[in-house]
């Protein structure tokens, strides 16, 4: 496929000619399907554009958006594109400071918000910036996205030779979007993506797979972050009909009518779903339910590219007919890859996943890298459990001597917005960006990331503790659901646990113990003594230095809304520190 796409926009025109498809982009309302055609897409992104222009936007303008996912937020995107103004989308579930910090950071011009209690969210905000404001769904009172359309409709003949302009002087050395980085300190600093950073990256790795314009996908992940944005522009650039999900709870509804063939997810809610899987074996008795965890614990054997023995064989043959059926279905039928990125997934899933032929893309990238560095990659058979992948093409890896990961290639960011002292921290003279992660090249080409360089910590013996690893080791317990490892300068670590609350209230009725709340529940003895047991079979898993010595159990459950997790569920250190500071001065005054 020779490359015509060179600008974000320049995907419309690409699928007009190569894949128009009556489904390009999709979304839900009142319960019920709506879809834009390719050439509606198209002709309503322009319509946009001529709108924006009419409105006396012009290039190098900033626009922000906060909404859910939806197609709209496409049409909106392309429309910036191809008139030269800068797309600033923000998270829908940021605090207040940090949208007038962004807002404001960013000098908007123009917000366009998604629905009602977004509105009323902002609206203070919005007049107190004299920012004019649109909302996607109809909200009483407020200027709706189909003016800016209608407008733009109207003002065709006036507008259509100054877009034809912008579009033919937009470059793509351009800014096309300021991503701001949730970042888990410290103010969100302004990641400036060029049409080239995205593009470069999308182009490449669109070509991991054989899928394409006979296929369907969902996207639920928020298309404000780059991950889920970029492979976005992938699944359109590929002609595939994409149907967005506007919230985690539409998922599985999502999942059961649409049927579609890849999605992107976090491995938080491939957990969840793996977790789905074993409960489904417990609710079974007798022979079922040992056929059941036969065939769970047949997937241990599971690796990309092997050449598994005739009885191996055989035994995968049947537990396929019998149980991976089922979880395929429970899945919609259809799905052939998984792409997950954003942390590390547990190599249990991977498998589980992958012996029921719904394999799993884990891949690796930041922000700054638009995003991606390196994915596991079907269409060269460069696969490997455990790994994100060899690295993107385009994109050069090398691994500095402290072990961090440095990256080079047309997807790095321009730099960070009116911050060159920030930008000259990660990139360095040599044009290397620092990622802050911790890695290694598996056999010379699969990366491997073991931790966040800013993470790791030194016990006061001298040994250096990767939190990350014995997190990611810890939460393949299925009673923790979230869990933080401390330890600095002390002589042993330590760790804070969220359990996974809906499964220990049925472990503690299964126990017959009483408790009148989960304040309660995390202080009886027996389920301490239960979690205890789950962190000491981990820790047979990990060096003398590395073992959990003291764990603290709390009762709130870890969230972006509650500031614990990121919006991209990392863990802010910072955060639970600080808001359990008793608790581990509690784990460190004992015995000193």
């Amino acid at each position: 496929m020779e490359q015509t796409v060179t600008r974000t926009f320049d995907i419309l025109e690409h699928t007009l000619k190569e894949y128009p498809r009556e489904d390009a982009i999709a979304g839900k309302r009142d319960g019920k399907w709506y879809t834009f055609s390719t050439q509606e897409y198209n002709q309503k992104s322009h319509q946009f554009a001529l709108g924006l222009l009419a409105l006396g936007l012009e290039k190098g303008d900033k626009v922000a958006t906060v909404t859910n996912n939806c197609p709209e937020w496409c049409i909106a995107d392309m429309g910036l594109a191809m008139t030269g103004v800068v797309h600033v989308p923000i998270y829908p579930t940021i605090g207040e400071d940090e949208y007038q910090y962004i807002l404001k950071h960013a000098e908007v011009k123009m917000l366009i918000v998604g629905d009602a209690k977004l509105y009323k969210k902002l609206l203070p905000l919005a007049n107190e910036l004299e920012l004019t404001m649109y909302t996607f769904e109809k909200v009483e009172g407020a200027k709706n996205y189909q003016e800016i359309l209608d407008l733009g409709e109207s003002e065709k003949s006036n507008q259509e030779a100054k877009l034809k302009d912008c579009k033919t002087s937009v470059l793509p050395d351009d800014i096309a979007t300021l991503i701001y980085t949730s970042g888990t300190t410290g103010v969100p600093k302004g990641v400036m993506l060029t049409h080239k950073n995205l593009v470069s990256n999308f182009v490449s790795h669109a070509r991991m797979h054989h899928l394409g314009k006979d296929h369907r996908v969902i996207s639920f992940l928020p298309l404000c972050h780059v991950y889920e944005r970029s492979v976005n522009y992938h699944f359109q650039y590929k002609g595939m009909g994409v149907y967005y999900v506007g919230s985690l709870a539409q998922i599985m509804s999502a999942i059961k009518e649409i049927k579609p063939h890849m999605f992107n997810s976090v491995p938080r809610l491939l957990e969840k779903v793996y977790d789905g899987f074993v409960a489904k074996g417990k609710e079974l008795s007798g022979i079922k339910k040992s056929l059941y965890f036969w065939a769970l614990d047949l997937t241990r054997h599971f690796e990309y590219n092997k050449k598994y023995g005739p009885v191996l064989r055989l035994k995968i043959k049947i537990a396929d007919k019998l149980i991976y059926s089922k979880w395929r279905e429970a899945l919609g039928g259809n799905i052939v890859y998984i792409v997950s990125g954003g942390a590390a997934l547990q190599p249990q899933i991977a498998r589980v996943l992958g012996m029921a032929k719904m394999y799993n893309l884990e891949g690796y990238g930041l922000t700054e890298t638009s995003p991606v560095i390196a994915v596991n990659n079907p269409s060269l058979k460069e696969m490997k459990i455990g790994t994100v992948g060899p690295v993107l093409e385009g994109v050069e890896v090398k691994i500095a001597p402290d072990g961090e990961i440095l990256c080079k290639g047309p997807s790095i960011m321009k730099g960070y917005y009116k911050a060159p002292e920030l930008t000259a921290e990660v990139i360095d003279k040599d044009g290397w960006f620092h990622t802050g992660d911790i890695g290694i090249l598996e056999e010379g080409k699969f990366l491997k990331i073991t931790d966040r360089k800013k993470e790791i910590f030194k016990l006061s013996g001298g040994k250096y503790i990767a939190p990350q690893m014995i997190e990611n080791k810890l939460k393949t317990s299925t009673l923790i659901e979230q869990v933080m490892v401390i330890g600095s300068n002390e002589k042993f670590a330590s760790a804070l646990i969220s359990p996974n609350f809906a499964l220990l209230h049925d472990w503690a009725a299964e126990h017959k113990l009483h408790y009148e709340n989960n304040k309660e529940l995390i202080q009886l003895p027996e389920v301490i003594d239960k979690i205890q047991k789950e962190v000491a079979k981990i820790n047979k898993t990990l060096g003398s230095h590395e073992q959990i010595n003291r764990i603290r159990l709390v009762c709130e459950e870890w969230t972006p809304a509650s500031g614990e997790l990121s919006p991209t569920l990392k863990l802010r250190r910072n955060v639970v520190a600080q808001k359990y500071q008793n608790l581990i001065d509690d784990i460190y005054s004992v015995g000193k």
